[in-house]
């Protein structure tokens, strides 16, 4: 069966999204800053329509990502403050599934991204996510409370962390909540001058 992953940037105190985050200010206060690395790489700026990207390790840890997955899930929170923010096409270009409890047709936008909104949890999600991507893997967006919630329910087989080399002070942290009892292996480290990309393998709590 094909991997479920989450792939997060994140302050080096640990955030993901600055203090007063809302649809109006995407990440919260400074929280584009995490994401500074990537606005310049070839992948990206190739799915946003723009040129001039540069090529690098950076670059090619954008890339994979987009190859590998075959749909995504991100919660409401995080899909209301992309709304504003993301162009169309957005990244995407693929299915994208959105946790929610409040129903809404789904909203189709152009290069293949569909997003559709899944009132009836992360299992649910999760298997129309698996179904869409067609064998490829399915990537878990964010925010914090969507990945908190695979993560406790055992459904997250990879996590990797991309590390900005910065403090926020305060904002949303990814990992409070999440079971201390699940344990995570190192894997691949790709560092570059503006980033550490960081690749865990997630281990279900042990029996004892």
């Amino acid at each position: 069966m094909a991997d479920v992953f989450a792939s997060l940037g994140m302050s080096l105190d640990g955030y993901i999204a600055g203090p007063n985050a809302h649809p109006g200010n995407p990440l919260g206060d400074g929280g584009t800053r995490i994401h500074q690395w990537m606005f310049g790489v070839e992948s990206w700026r190739d799915r946003q329509g723009l040129e001039d990207g540069r090529t690098d390790r950076d670059d090619a840890v954008v890339e994979e990502g987009f190859e590998r997955a075959g749909a995504y899930v991100m919660g409401r929170r995080m899909f209301d403050e992309g709304e504003v923010a993301w162009g169309d096409p957005p990244p995407f270009h693929a299915p994208v599934f959105v946790l929610t409890s409040s129903p809404r047709e789904p909203w189709v936008r152009q290069g293949g991204t569909t997003f559709t909104f899944v009132t009836d949890g992360v299992e649910s999600a999760l298997a129309q996510a698996r179904t869409a991507a067609g064998g490829k893997d399915v990537q878990v967006s964010g925010g914090a409370s969507a990945v908190r919630q695979f993560l406790n329910a055992g459904l997250i087989a990879e996590l990797e962390l991309h590390i900005a080399p910065l403090l926020l002070g305060g904002g949303v942290r990814l990992l409070d909540g999440v079971d201390p009892r699940i344990t995570f292996e190192p894997g691949r480290v790709v560092a570059s001058p503006a980033v550490t990309h960081l690749r865990y393998r997630v281990m279900a709590p042990s029996a004892d």
